[in-house]
Formats: structure tokens, C-alpha cells, sequence
């Protein structure tokens, strides 16, 4: 049996269904270049009777996608497989994927037909396609669900017709990996012709078992997985594609199969189709979440710095991650902290570990996370504490309108307090103006996060702010119930660490003379 896994990605079909607004054939085509860089086997780019935009997107994609297959999906209707032949025709080579439902509650509620006429339209659907291309996939929908002697009847049927790639779709996540194995076991022994096709999965996460079934099927002989990026689909989801892939990859020795995905194009794959889909990625993830290959456990830290093997059973770079988060908590150890201040370039004997790591977790138990910055300005400064900071607001007042925005504030610098007033395009902006003029310093903002924190009209508002000065970046954080109050905390928090930074800057330089 062949030991390559082939990779059916149908993020720009089954994905795509899931989205609150449509991708335009534009951003269908960057996802498509992306997944022909990973090294997907086949793309699935759309359903072309379903709209004009729907076949526009899979011409295009069929002229310029070279290295993946194209395929489009058909209803086992003719027009359907007529339209989808005609979208695919620019490509060098394409499938028609045709299906028709057979479980027994979609055949008697949903089609309203005998058993004999699904095989026969069924039979009919693949013939048709088989007149445009000789790569025609056949799926039983809800395959979970059928009774094995009629799925068996209905594969048996379709392979003699033509189709050369047959799908077992666990439809609405139902079956347990066990159970969904075994239905493939069942169809490699009990078909006759079974050895002329490829066996095809596509398992729907529900239950929160697409994966799990799909690795199943693997196991049981199935040598195609379809699924998307991120685990885009249907309602919970469909199998994602990065899961399988660096399953297989991770745990090859036990497997004994291979696919031919270019696994360090995962995370920039992964990033593209949550910005360009708008959905975004939990972060606990697997695979691609942002804490992934993060580890705030002391003991998982004391462990990584010592063997990256103790916790992580692939690494960051496996996947095109190049940069490991050690974030540094209240949960973190004395490890973390000194692997920090070595990479900032501090030495053991210019600071008390013992007394650093006591400040570290009374800080880290108040703000919840800190940065390098915070670990500079503590071994300088023995306490952090709020009223030690330089600047701080006194006053706010702001005036918005439909037109533009009045902010005017009283700024604590120091022991001297300091008026300003700006108008701007809104009152966050205005209220930046102020602090901008009043501070001197010439800050980029990267990123710019408003959240709420609790329910209701009373509800906290929280900002989080990534700021650029001088090539080093700093995060803030403001929490009030005016958001422009917190807005311009998470600011006034930006510009103190500066001032920190900046002060810690001059004690070196004169240490050093």
C-alpha cells in the first residue's frame, strides 16, 4: 500500500461556507497560492454552480495554480458537473468531486428516494464527469451514518463507473475513531474493486473528533485526508489539515505514512487564511495558537532551558516559527527570569537573583504578565510601584462629535504638572496628541486592542497597546470604564517604561565610566 497521505485542502469550499462574509476572488486566490507554497496535493477552490463569484474564483484559481490539483465540487446533478467542468478548464490538470447523500435519514427525509436510485444518479454523476477529466473523487455524504451494506454497494458502484478517488465523509462529526476505522476496514474487505481507488476522508469536528477519525481512517488505509486550515468549517469545524500533517510527521516512526507538505510554511499559511477569513485563532491551539510554544509553568520553563525535549515534542521552527515565548508570569521560576536577563545581556554578579525573582512575582501577581523592560527597571529601582511612575494623568476631559474630537488633560511629569489640548479624528486620538506633545517622545503604534472585561454598561474596558520607539517595542495596558481613560493609561504605561528605560540607559553609561 502506498505510504504517502495525500492532502485535500477545502478551505476555499467547506471553509469558506463557514465565513459571515464571503472572500472576494482576490483573497481566494492569495489562500491559493499560499496552499500551493505549503504543498497541498489538491485544493479544493469552490462549489461553481452555487454563484457567479463561486465560478469566477475557481477560474482563476484554475489559471493560475500550476503545482496543486484544482478541484470543484458538483451535486450528482449534470448541470452542476457541466458548470464545474467549465470552470476548470483553464487548468493543466482537475477533479470533479460529485456526491450524493447516503445515509438512511438523508435518502429518506432529505432526497426522498430509493436506495436503487441514489446508486443509479450516483453512477450517472461519475459517468458524466468521466467525460471531462479521468480524476473524479466520489462522496457518500453522511458515510458515518450508512448502513455498511449499502456504503459498501454505493463505493463498489461508483468505482466501476470511473471514479478513481472515493470519500467516506463523516458528515456531522458523529462516529468515534474506533467506529470510523472500522467502517473503513470494513470497505477494504468487504468491495471487491476497493484496491482501484483511493480512499478519501472527511471528518467534520462536531464532537471534537475530526482529527482523531481522520488519523483513524489513516491507519486503517485511508490515503487521502480532506480538511481545512485552521479547522475552518461547518458549524464546529472541519479536520485541520496542520494537525494531521505535523501528526504524521511527529510520530512517523509509528505511522509508517508521509505527506508532502513544506511543514515550515504552516504558520505563515495558517496566519494568512485567519487574517484574510477574519477568524481569528484560539490561542490555545494546537499547532498554530499563539501559546503553542509557550511555557508559563516554572517547572516547564526549568525543564525547556535544560532540554527543549522535557515539554516539546516538535519545535517552533518545524513549522516556520521562529522566535520561542518563554512568558514570564506569576507562574514562571527563577530560571525563566535568569534566561531573560541573559539574553538582555546581564551578567549574575550585577544583580541579586534572590532579591529579583521576590520583586518579579509581586509585580507578576499585579499586572499578570512582564516584559524585559520590567526586569531592567527592576534590578534598578527596588520597588515598581504605580506612584513611583513619572507621568501620570490628573485630568481628562473629552468633547467627540460627528466631525472631530476636543481632548484636554493635566499631565504629572515629574513634580511639575502640564496642561495640553488636541483635537483629532477621535477622542483617542486627540488624547494622544496631548500626551504625544506634553511627553516629547515619537512613538509608532503597532498594534491597538480594545476588550471587555465583565458584562453589562458597567463593564470594564481594557486597552492593550504594542508601541515602537526607537526600534524597541513596548506593551501597555489601561483598564477603566471610559475607554478613553483606559486607552490613554495603556499610553501613560508605554511612556513610563521609557522613562525607565531611558534612566536605566544613563545609570549603565555611567557605570561604565
Amino acid at each position: 500500500m502506498n505510504n504517502q497521505v495525500i492532502i485535500f485542502d477545502t478551505t476555499l469550499r467547506d471553509g469558506e461556507q463557514a465565513l459571515s462574509a464571503s472572500l472576494t476572488v482576490k483573497e481566494k486566490l492569495q489562500i491559493a497560492y499560499a496552499l500551493e507554497r505549503l504543498g497541498v496535493d489538491v485544493i479544493e477552490a469552490g462549489f461553481p454552480v452555487s454563484s457567479p463569484g463561486d465560478f469566477e474564483s475557481v477560474q482563476t484559481i484554475a489559471k493560475h495554480i500550476k503545482q496543486s490539483r484544482i478541484c470543484a465540487l458538483a451535486r450528482a446533478v449534470e448541470k452542476d458537473i457541466d458548470v464545474a467542468a467549465e470552470s476548470l478548464k483553464a487548468a493543466e490538470a482537475f477533479r470533479i468531486h460529485t456526491f450524493i447523500s447516503t445515509s438512511t435519514v438523508h435518502v429518506q427525509d432529505k432526497l426522498r428516494r430509493s436506495y436503487d436510485d441514489i446508486i443509479a444518479m450516483g453512477i450517472a454523476a461519475v459517468k458524466r464527469a468521466r467525460k471531462y477529466t479521468d480524476d473524479v473523487e466520489f462522496s457518500c455524504e453522511d458515510a458515518g451514518r450508512t448502513p455498511i451494506d449499502n456504503l459498501c454497494r454505493m463505493v463498489e458502484a461508483a468505482i466501476n463507473a470511473g471514479a478513481n478517488t472515493i470519500n467516506i465523509p463523516d458528515t456531522v462529526g458523529y462516529t468515534l475513531p474506533s467506529e470510523f476505522a472500522g467502517i473503513i476496514t470494513q470497505l477494504f474487505n468487504r468491495v471487491p474493486n476497493i484496491d482501484k481507488a483511493v480512499i478519501s476522508v472527511h471528518c467534520h469536528d462536531d464532537l471534537g473528533m475530526s482529527v482523531a477519525n481522520s488519523m483513524a481512517a489513516i491507519q486503517a488505509g485511508a490515503r487521502q485526508v480532506e480538511g481545512t486550515i485552521n479547522g475552518l468549517g461547518e458549524r464546529a469545524g472541519n479536520c485541520a489539515l496542520e494537525e494531521i500533517a505535523m501528526i504524521i510527521k511527529t510520530r512517523q516512526s509509528l505511522l509508517g505514512v508521509h505527506t508532502n507538505l513544506k511543514h515550515d510554511e504552516i504558520h505563515r499559511t495558517s496566519k494568512m487564511v485567519s487574517q484574510l477569513c477574519n477568524m481569528p485563532i484560539q490561542a490555545n491551539k494546537a499547532i498554530v495558537g499563539s501559546n503553542a510554544f509557550s511555557h508559563s509553568s516554572g517547572i516547564h520553563q526549568d525543564g525547556m532551558l535544560k532540554n527543549k525535549n522535557t515539554y516539546e515534542i516538535m519545535t517552533p521552527t518545524s513549522i516556520g516559527l521562529k522566535n520561542q515565548a518563554l512568558n514570564l508570569t506569576s507562574r514562571s521560576g527563577r530560571a525563566a527570569v535568569k534566561s531573560h536577563m541573559d539574553t538582555l545581556g546581564y551578567t549574575e554578579h550585577e544583580y541579586d537573583l534572590d532579591k529579583l525573582y521576590a520583586d518579579f512575582l509581586k509585580l507578576a501577581d499585579r499586572k499578570g504578565q512582564v516584559f524585559d523592560y520590567d526586569l531592567e527597571a527592576l534590578m534598578h529601582f527596588a520597588n515598581l510601584r504605580d506612584e513611583d511612575d513619572f507621568f501620570k494623568i490628573n485630568y481628562l476631559s473629552v468633547q467627540s462629535g460627528s466631525v472631530m474630537a476636543t481632548t484636554s488633560i493635566k499631565l504629572q511629569c515629574g513634580e511639575e504638572e502640564k496642561c495640553e489640548a488636541a483635537v483629532g479624528n477621535g477622542p483617542v486620538d486627540a488624547l494622544y496628541q496631548c500626551i504625544y506633545r506634553l511627553t516629547g517622545y515619537e512613538i509608532v503604534l503597532d498594534k491597538f486592542d480594545l476588550t471587555a472585561k465583565g458584562e453589562g454598561e458597567d463593564g470594564l474596558g481594557q486597552a492593550d497597546i504594542i508601541a515602537n520607539y526607537k526600534g524597541r517595542k513596548y506593551h501597555g495596558t489601561g483598564l477603566a470604564t471610559d475607554i478613553v481613560e483606559a486607552s490613554g493609561q495603556a499610553l501613560i504605561h508605554v511612556i513610563n517604561s521609557i522613562h525607565r528605560a531611558n534612566q536605566i540607559a544613563t545609570i549603565k553609561q555611567q557605570n561604565s565610566l
